[in-house]
């Protein structure tokens, strides 16, 4: 049995990953079984720079926390080695990041599933979300779709008030 201290310790851990994983939007569990230092760093340098928290941590604590944070559903993946992105505003940063490693390294790095906003994945689900561009890529898209026919509208009122313009001359 546990000493006082440990199970301390590990109680403040479990409620340590609950609070992570209820103030996030979004999250993807991975295996990552066979990667090697060099990719990792890599991994985590760029999740880094996209917001996204990402670590390694013991099965069943991950099973302790889901099931307090509501997301009982994950544990299912928990086995193995698993390692977990978490972002706190980019529902799909995790996902796409980690799907397009996985496709770079598919004999070694497995996606497992994951969660937006309480929504779980599974492993197809979390492959499909990790195709969806960014917000901001979405949102220059939807600026660059609305901005052409504002533009035609523009050139045509331009065309008409000099057409206007010639004949009153």
């Amino acid at each position: 049995m546990p000493s006082a201290k440990a199970l301390e310790s590990k109680q403040a851990k479990v409620a340590q990953l609950v609070e992570l994983l209820k103030g996030s939007v979004a999250g993807v569990l991975v295996d990552y079984r066979g990667i090697t230092v060099e990719e990792d760093t890599k991994l985590r340098k760029e999740l880094r720079e996209a917001g996204v928290t990402y670590f390694v941590e013991k099965n069943t604590m991950l099973r302790r926390a889901f099931d307090e944070a509501g997301l009982s559903d994950l544990n299912y993946t928990l086995e193995g080695t698993t390692a977990i992105a978490i972002s706190n505003a980019d529902q799909t940063a995790p996902a796409r990041i980690l799907g397009k490693f996985a496709e770079d390294h598919e004999d070694k790095f497995e996606l497992k599933a994951g969660y937006i906003e309480g929504e779980i994945y599974d492993k197809a689900g979390v492959a499909a979300l990790s195709k969806i561009p960014s917000k901001d890529v979405l949102l220059a898209q939807l600026v660059g779709t609305l901005q052409g026919p504002i533009q035609k509208l523009a050139a045509t009122l331009k065309a008409l008030q000099d057409k206007k313009e010639s004949e009153a001359a």
